[in-house]
């Protein structure tokens, strides 16, 4: 049996940039398993800009970032097996993989990062009613297939849901001469970022239509149309709002699940909100030397968040490594309050702190004029106004050690609405 100090699963992003700063701390027995045939993992089929303003201040195609990633990871001789599917991870850190060049076999690792990525919600999810004919695709689905294999999949397009991938595909499909008839978002407010609404809708005359759905699909062998209707504040379709939209195409941006089967396996605790592993300040989950990060702990909104995040995973995984101790004390649990959805991490060793902890959430509506407010036995840790609040921009605040000074009761992360 292969033994390594550090595996890392995933080697998109999240896995990479940990396995990077793990290197980086000093660490050099590292292995990162990937289950495509190349590293950078959704990277690579998106094609558009937009990436790394933060982390390297100039905007970069999908490839272009993962690229940077990958040529570092070569630099530092980190080892990595692609073509690799692990089946299952142990409590012992035991890790059953399969891959052409080596069959199958289990490592042993001191620690582990997980960095699975995450996965589509697909249409058996959404419960649409009506055959299943060819033409009915997810939108990272649709993406691969113009991106990478060149082929388009239809002319007439209905998008159902306004996350990010559906928003940029109904753009990428104009450009490549498709005519996207709507999209179609069941919220009254966007799931996807404001630059992504005004890039790729307004600027090609592509409606959003909030508040709608589609209520049935036509076709049996093939998409012939899809009817879409109004809902109402329970989401309910609303009777005789019906319009039918002809197209031979149904794209779904309906969500994306953290990537949790191995997680599960594991025995890793998963929040029932986000599907991804509950975690403390260190992103270690609730077994001790596993960590997560990037959109398998949840769905973040920019790359650059998820390298982010995947840095500290790799530090922390890093001083495990040494020996340095589990988190002491008791621990402090992080819970989301009035229109919060979720907290990262969900509880905090508050004495591990050492210089601050970072806690990101999504908010459950829009909020103008309102406040992030982070409270403790009724003591009033951190405050910070904002002119709007919207689900489908990740927050993130900072509490700084000495905030976290002499807190021994939970932490509520909540939103106050400004006063009228």
């Amino acid at each position: 049996m292969r033994e390594f100090d550090l595996v890392v699963v995933g080697g998109g992003p999240a896995g990479m940039a940990a396995a990077i700063a793990a290197k980086e701390q000093g660490t050099d027995s590292i292995l990162i398993l990937e289950r495509d045939d190349r590293l950078g993992g959704i990277l690579n089929q998106c094609i558009h800009n937009g990436f790394g303003l933060h982390t390297f201040k100039e905007e970069l195609t999908g490839p272009e970032y993962a690229e940077r990633y990958s040529d570092r990871v070569k630099e530092l001789g980190i080892p990595y097996e692609l073509g690799t599917m692990v089946l299952d991870i142990s409590k012992d850190k035991e890790i059953t993989l399969v891959s052409r060049k080596r069959g199958a076999e289990t490592v042993k690792a001191k620690a582990v990062i997980l960095a699975m990525g995450c996965r589509e919600r697909p249409r058996g999810a959404l419960g649409i009613p009506g055959f299943r004919p060819q033409g009915v695709y997810t939108a990272g689905t649709a993406q691969k297939l113009v991106n990478c294999e060149g082929v388009v999949p239809g002319r007439e397009v209905v998008i159902l849901g306004s996350g990010d991938i559906g928003l940029i595909m109904a753009r990428r499909m104009t450009l490549e001469g498709a005519k996207v008839r709507a999209v179609v978002e069941l919220m009254p407010y966007s799931s996807g970022l404001k630059r992504n609404i005004v890039q790729c809708l307004d600027d090609y005359g592509i409606p959003l239509m909030l508040s709608h759905t589609v209520v049935d699909i036509k076709g049996k062998e093939k998409l012939e149309g899809v009817y879409v209707a109004a809902v109402d504040e329970k989401n309910v379709p609303v009777p005789g709002t019906e319009e039918y939209f002809p197209c031979d195409t149904l794209l779904l941006s309906c969500g994306l699940i953290p990537e949790n089967e191995l997680s599960k396996t594991a025995g890793v605790k998963l929040s029932p909100v986000t599907g991804g592993p509950c975690v403390d300040e260190s992103l270690e989950t609730s077994i001790e030397g596993v960590f997560a990060c990037g959109n398998v702990l949840h769905v973040h909104d920019l790359v650059d968040f998820v390298s982010e995040e995947s840095v500290r995973a790799g530090i922390n995984a890093a001083g495990y490594i040494k020996g340095r101790p589990s988190s002491p004390g008791t621990p402090v649990e992080v819970s989301p309050g009035f229109g919060v959805r979720y907290t990262v991490p969900s509880k905090l060793y508050c004495e591990s702190v050492e210089d601050g902890v970072h806690i990101r959430f999504r908010v459950t509506g829009v909020f103008k004029g309102a406040s992030i407010t982070v409270t403790s036995g009724g003591r009033e840790l951190f405050r910070r106004r904002g002119r709007i609040f919207v689900p489908s921009e990740m927050l993130d605040i900072v509490l700084k050690k000495e905030l976290l000074a002499g807190v021994t009761e939970g932490i509520e992360v909540r939103i106050e609405e400004a006063a009228l």
